[in-house]
């Protein structure tokens, strides 16, 4: 009897559903039954709701089924991973993240390392290319005489002032129009032209001590009208060029000049000539005609071996006082100065030098 209650309530739950079945099920406790019929629809009821959650399940699982069966052909397959074959994970230690980002940056860094290296490489073959195909198309133009380094760019240029100290130039370079200073101390000009000071009138100084001059033409210094200063000391000169007149100072001390090296008259009209530097040369007398305008003169070690009652006074004067010589030095000469008593009578100082 029970056998064939559970196959009905099979059937029903085929045909009906659970849902209806159970609401009927529902419906029917308003009415009596006996006991053994209570039982037995609540034996029956029991299984119908785990029937009916079975079948939700099912059909959740269903429906999922469903979608997944339709969405899966959309779906392209990802890429597999390409592995460098220089990584080796550890799988069983705690630093898997750290060892990946260390090697997500070094191939980072490598890879932007040859990226520069290859855009260097290029742009210097480019550059190189380009420069190969200039030179081939544009001739050089001729070098000029004086197409040099810039003046100032080599040397020194500052209000009027020229400062082209040791910097082993061989000649006087190209000067600004306003130069009125120029130190072209201890380099290696050899020669003095009258072409290096053409284009420049208002030069008042220039300066050339420690260089190897040999020879300065004539004329060199003619149009230097506002010179006041000329130093050719520590050089290689034999003779003496003719001097600008407004020259104050003359040093050319360290050289190698004789006395027939220079003119009978030249300082005789230099009326501003103040300071006279002559030392350490190769003098045997005493330049002539000494303008009145001196006050030192620098004259040791040379080779004066005389000078007479006309050197420094007038021979034929007694009267005659020069009072603006302030320092006279003959000493390291072979003269011997007490053999000349007259020729200081007109001095305010005796000269430095051998009176015995």
């Amino acid at each position: 009897m029970l056998a064939k209650i559970s196959t009905t309530w099979k059937l029903f739950l085929k045909l009906l559903g659970p849902e209806i079945l159970l609401s009927s099920l529902k419906s029917s406790h308003s009415f009596s039954h006996s006991p053994s019929h209570l039982g037995l629809m609540h034996r029956h009821e029991h299984l119908l709701r785990k029937t009916t959650k079975n079948f939700k399940t099912a059909t959740t699982t269903l429906q999922s089924t469903l979608l997944l069966l339709l969405f899966v052909p959309l779906i392209k397959p990802a890429p597999p991973a390409q592995q460098d074959s220089r990584i080796i994970y550890d799988y069983g230690t705690d630093n898997f993240e750290e060892s990946i980002f260390s090697q997500d940056y070094e191939d980072k860094y490598l890879d932007g390392k040859n990226i520069k290296e290859k855009e260097t490489v290029i742009i210097s073959n480019e550059k190189s290319l380009q420069l190969q195909k200039d030179e081939a198309i544009t001739p050089l133009p001729p070098r000029k005489e004086n197409d040099e380094m810039p003046t100032c760019l080599l040397c020194v240029c500052l209000s009027g002032s020229v400062y082209c100290e040791e910097v082993d130039i061989d000649a006087v370079p190209p000067l600004p129009k306003e130069s009125a200073y120029l130190y072209a101390r201890f380099n290696k000009i050899k020669k003095l032209t009258a072409k290096d000071f053409a284009d420049i009138p208002n030069l008042r100084r220039l300066d050339f001590t420690g260089n190897l001059i040999e020879d300065i033409e004539d004329g060199t210094f003619s149009k230097l009208s506002l010179l006041e200063e000329l130093s050719l000391a520590e050089n290689q000169l034999l003779k003496l060029p003719v001097l600008p007149p407004k020259l104050t100072l003359f040093n050319a001390k360290y050289n190698k000049i004789k006395s027939r090296g220079i003119k009978a008259n030249a300082f005789k009209k230099l009326n501003n000539l103040t300071f006279l530097y002559l030392d350490h040369n190769a003098l045997e007398s005493v330049p002539l005609n000494l303008p009145e305008s001196l006050r030192v003169i620098h004259l040791q070690f040379n080779n004066i071996a005389s000078i007479t009652d006309d050197t420094f006074c007038k021979a034929n004067d007694t009267s005659y006082i020069r009072d603006r010589i302030e320092e006279i030095r003959l000493e390291g000469n072979p003269v011997v100065l007490g053999k000349h008593p007259n020729s200081f009578i007109c001095l305010k100082r005796l000269p430095i030098g051998s009176y015995f």
